[in-house]
């Protein structure tokens, strides 16, 4: 089956996206692998090297949204979300994606909505040394209530 106009601009979208992630990670581009594959081998790549940082710079948090938005696969957005939310707080990730809800494409609306699923990601000691016996962090970077309740506005809003 041929891909259509709007596919192929989609997974462009990705491509670049998780490209970026893996630039910053200094992972190369896996200009070896066909371009069908690659935006997923590039996110395969940097999903371990993600996890495995205690934390991100801040030039991150922008392509990891962007990843986890473009992501077509429900399944995988997690491998940008969670160390996301790990690095910048579920409350700073959740942010974003309200805003990507609000004023984004109807692609990027989508994305937001597959990506909010995984930002409620349990947060494990395993993960981050914050949430081991004690760590610390701000219970205020990870508080999202009322977000959730924007979220749901927002949606309600949206289908109308």
């Amino acid at each position: 089956m041929a891909e259509t106009e709007p596919e192929a601009a989609e997974a462009r979208s990705f491509l670049s996206c998780a490209a970026e992630v893996a630039r910053l990670l200094g992972l190369g581009n896996a200009t070896d692998v066909p371009e069908a594959r690659r935006a997923r081998h590039l996110a395969h790549a940097a999903r371990i090297p993600l996890l495995e940082r205690p934390a991100l710079p801040e030039e991150f948090f922008g392509p990891l949204l962007a990843a986890a938005v473009y992501d077509p696969d429900p399944s995988f957005c997690r491998w940008f979300v969670e160390p996301a939310v790990y690095a910048y707080g579920r409350r700073r990730v959740m942010s974003a994606l309200l805003d990507c809800l609000r004023t984004g494409t109807a692609t990027e609306r989508a994305g937001a909505e597959r990506a909010w699923y995984c930002a409620h990601v349990p947060l494990r000691a395993d993960r981050s040394p914050a949430y081991a016996p004690g760590g610390h962090r701000d219970p205020a970077v990870d508080e999202s209530r009322d977000l959730v309740d924007e979220w749901r506005r927002a949606l309600q809003r949206s289908s109308t």
